[in-house]
């Protein structure tokens, strides 16, 4: 065992080492301290090819990060660098920075910089400000360059990227954020409303400020040792979310969600989302269908920036992957137990990613690319196909409505007084997840299209599925739950899914990881969201639930590009815990759930409507 461990290792280290020696021998590294318009200095390494001269320069190509540039010293090199290995190998002068209050950066760490809409003084900074001080320095100090500027980043480092695409910089030609985080109340840490507990291993990362610049972690020595690795059970047998602070007292962000369980000025002074005005270069913005923790960012951030920014170069690109799975090819795409294809990220890489920076970097710029405004994958077909506009101009909206029995369809129900209900029992959550072993990772990852079976099964979940499909249908757009419900108590959460179930016939593919799983009857999760009922009329303002009265909940589910081909069943299912994914309601109402106690928590009955004058069902755009 010994022996297989050491040959897996020399297998994936070794490439990373050739590479780095590559690098090594075609480029140099100088670190420098930068110092901002406020005097704080913020460690920059940059990566020069060798060959560049006044007759040979070279675009800046930037990442500014909070997870560090190592690595740090001389002579040390990393085993890639840009966004992938063509770009690597066309030579830019790769500028990596960390983030105030990050690593070897002096400052303040603030989780989501608020944005200063118009700065007067040199002490109001943001990280538009930090961008633009950069930019100006590089291009004053570094020599051998050509005058222009990209930037990129995933994650945390595609807000930065967002945020820098506002410095309204002259030499900034190309952004692409990639699964940019974009607002903590949508995306990442909640869900409309709903706190992603899934994500309660990683708040050392995000709260916990170091005293003076480090290339330590120093947030390693607050990360829980849970003895288990069952989180569904170590969540419950925590309790409620309270119970935190056993753990994250003095985590200053926890703290901070405790303070602000709404929607107040604290979270939205934190999104970049109205700020998307007056962007005159291009911009590629990069998501994954499956990407279980930015999904809003990529497809708010695109829209948003095509509404305001008329003109614009503006692309919007979605493929096969969960979070920042584009940037390393894996052979065989796969996420979960489906695949779709082999060198998909290479080709995104190739063909996409590199076309964009070569064109408005080295290129003419003028925007003809040949790239269209939208190139999406489309998970059915399991296909790259391209658009014009997204939304499609063709997409045309319809409704398919919950019936009695569990029947899905096109046509709206008749009977009167007709309802669908089921008891939710926060003590005995449904699991977001099947798989054990995923509930205890440091973000969740596979449940965005897992197997979902077991939920269909259980009594607490309704499901609503049409008969087999005559034809092919294309959902391609933006999906709206609109549901009528009534409860026995005074707050709710309803998760609703979007799934695709394969018929019995269905063949295994070769690549199949789980050898437990078979596709036959396979329910496929195409897309899923939570909402948070107290949050219905308003997200500053969560008012309780009327008990018994049937209320109206329309919440959006993200956008999909999925072909249900004929033989398949689209199928809806809806119900009011996905456990330890999103914290639990106590379906009491109460102020602050992150206060609540264990007598909180009550069992009650849900009812959801499919009767005239009181409908319920998901509105889709299908494409013709």
């Amino acid at each position: 065992m010994k022996f297989f461990l050491l040959l897996v290792a020399f297998f994936i280290v070794s490439p990373l080492f050739a590479q780095s020696e590559w690098i090594k021998e075609n480029y140099t590294k100088v670190e420098y301290d930068i110092a901002m318009r406020d005097g704080t200095k913020l460690h920059t390494i940059v990566y020069s090819p060798k060959d560049a001269s006044a007759s040979k320069t070279y675009p800046f190509l930037m990442q500014r990060t909070c997870y560090s540039v190592a690595p740090y010293g001389e002579g040390k090199f990393p085993g890639q660098l840009g966004p992938n290995k063509f770009l690597m190998q066309d030579k830019y002068i790769f500028v990596y920075q960390d983030v105030r209050g990050r690593y070897l950066s002096e400052g303040t760490w603030t989780n989501m910089t608020p944005q200063i809409a118009n700065k007067t003084t040199k002490q109001q900074v943001d990280e538009s400000s930090d961008t633009y001080d950069t930019i100006e320095w590089l291009i004053k100090n570094i020599p051998n360059h050509n005058g222009r500027v990209g930037q990129w980043g995933i994650s945390y480092p595609g807000f930065y990227t967002v945020a820098g695409a506002l410095s309204q910089h002259p030499a900034l030609k190309a952004s692409s954020p990639q699964a940019p985080v974009s607002d903590f109340f949508f995306d990442d840490f909640h869900h409309n409303g709903a706190f992603t507990q899934g994500y309660f291993l990683t708040f050392p990362v995000f709260g916990i400020q170091h005293p003076k610049p480090t290339t330590d972690n120093w947030w390693l020595s607050g990360l829980i040792n849970a003895k288990t690795k069952d989180g569904y059970q170590f969540n419950l047998d925590l309790g409620p979310l309270k119970n935190f602070d056993a753990y994250y007292k003095d985590n200053f962000f926890w703290q901070e969600h405790k303070d602000h369980p709404n929607y107040d000025e604290f979270w939205k002074k934190r999104s970049i989302i109205p700020h998307l005005k007056n962007v005159k270069h291009a911009v590629m913005t990069v998501g994954g269908w499956f990407d279980a923790e930015d999904l809003y960012g990529p497809l708010t951030v695109y829209k948003t920036l095509e509404r305001n920014n008329p003109g614009t170069y503006n692309t919007l690109v979605m493929g096969p992957f969960g979070h920042g799975r584009w940037s390393q090819e894996t052979g065989h795409t796969l996420h979960s137990n489906v695949y779709f294809g082999d060198s998909v990220a290479t080709f995104y890489q190739r063909e996409i990613e590199t076309k964009f920076f070569q064109h408005f970097l080295k290129g003419t710029g003028d925007g003809k690319t040949g790239l269209p405004d939208a190139y999406l994958f489309n998970t059915g077909k399991k296909a790259w196909e391209t658009f014009d506009k997204w939304p499609a101009a063709n997409a045309e909206k319809k409704m398919l409505y919950f019936h009695a029995n569990g029947k899905l369809s096109f046509e709206a129900p008749k009977t009167a007084r007709a309802f669908s209900e089921y008891l939710s029992d926060p003590l005995k959550p449904v699991p977001d997840i099947e798989d054990n072993t995923q509930t205890m990772g440091f973000t969740p990852f596979n449940y965005m299209s897992e197997d979902q079976r077991f939920a269909a099964r259980r009594p607490d979940v309704l499901v609503f599925q049409t008969e087999p499909l005559t034809e092919d249908i294309t959902l391609g757009g933006e999906i709206m739950a609109k549901l009528n419900f009534s409860t026995t108590g005074s707050d709710a959460d309803f998760f609703v899914k979007l799934i695709d179930v394969y018929p019995g016939d269905e063949p295994n593919h070769a690549y199949l990881p789980n050898k437990n799983i078979t596709l036959s009857n396979y329910h496929q999760m195409v897309r899923s969201e939570i909402m948070r009922a107290r949050f219905r009329n308003s997200f500053e303002k969560p008012a309780p639930l009327i008990p018994n009265k049937i209320t109206p909940l329309n919440f959006r589910l993200q956008d999909v590009l999925h072909t249900f081909k004929k033989g398949h069943r689209i199928q809806i299912q809806v119900q009011s815990t996905a456990f330890p994914l999103f914290d639990r309601n106590p379906q009491k109402y109460v102020p602050n759930i992150y206060l609540a106690t264990e007598q909180d928590f009550i069992k009650a009955t849900h009812r959801v409507y499919h009767q005239p004058g009181a409908l319920s069902g998901v509105e889709i755009e299908i494409l013709k």
